[in-house]
C-alpha cells in the first residue's frame, strides 16, 4: 500500500478557505469541498491566520537555511588565514629545532 502524499498547497487557496472559514462556513464541509485530508488542517491555518496574519500561510523554505555570500567568503578567508598561520609556524618550529641541533653540535 503507498504511503499517503503531502500536498502543497497555495497561498492563495489556504488564504481563501481560512475566510470562509472565519466568517461561518464549518470546518468540516469546507474540509470536504477543498480535498483536505482534515478539517484539521484548516482549523491549523485558521490559528496561524489569527496570530501571525496572513503570512503565516505562505510556504516556508525547506531545509537549512544557506548563509550569506558573504559570509561564506568570511569562512572561507578565515580558514585560509588559519592555514597560511599554521604553515609559517610549522616552518618556525622547523627552524627552531635545527637551531637548537646546530648550537648542540659546536657545544660538543
Amino acid at each position: 500500500m503507498a504511503k499517503p502524499t503531502r500536498h502543497a498547497y497555495s497561498f492563495e487557496f489556504k488564504l481563501a478557505l481560512v475566510e470562509r472559514f472565519i466568517a461561518g462556513e464549518t470546518a468540516p464541509d469546507l474540509a470536504a469541498e477543498a480535498g483536505l485530508s482534515s478539517p484539521g488542517l484548516l482549523k491549523t491555518w485558521a490559528r496561524a491566520y489569527r496570530r501571525e496574519g496572513a503570512d503565516a500561510l505562505r510556504p516556508k523554505p525547506k531545509g537549512r537555511p544557506q548563509a550569506p555570500p558573504a559570509a561564506q567568503h568570511a569562512e572561507v578567508s578565515e580558514l585560509e588565514r588559519l592555514r597560511r598561520e599554521n604553515e609559517r609556524l610549522r616552518a618556525e618550529v622547523a627552524y627552531l629545532g635545527k637551531l637548537r641541533a646546530l648550537r648542540a653540535q659546536e657545544r660538543r
